[in-house]
């Protein structure tokens, strides 16, 4: 699926603070694998690295 800058998103990683929380992909990155990772800037902070399967779209 992919995501997109701009894009809201609903982050699920037990080991974050911001576990659940919604946000806002703000940079998109390739690792050298080619698998995409991202940085999601929250209210209160930001989250690097977050792999796609961490993350679910905003419905609506």
């Amino acid at each position: 699926m992919g995501f997109e800058e701009d894009d809201q998103v609903i982050l699920h990683d037990e080991h974050s603070e911001h576990d659940g929380e919604e946000g806002t992909v703000t940079q998109v990155m390739e690792t050298m694998f080619g698998d995409a990772t991202y940085i999601v800037s929250f209210e209160e902070g930001k989250e690097q690295g977050v792999p796609e399967d961490s993350l679910e779209p905003v419905e609506g």
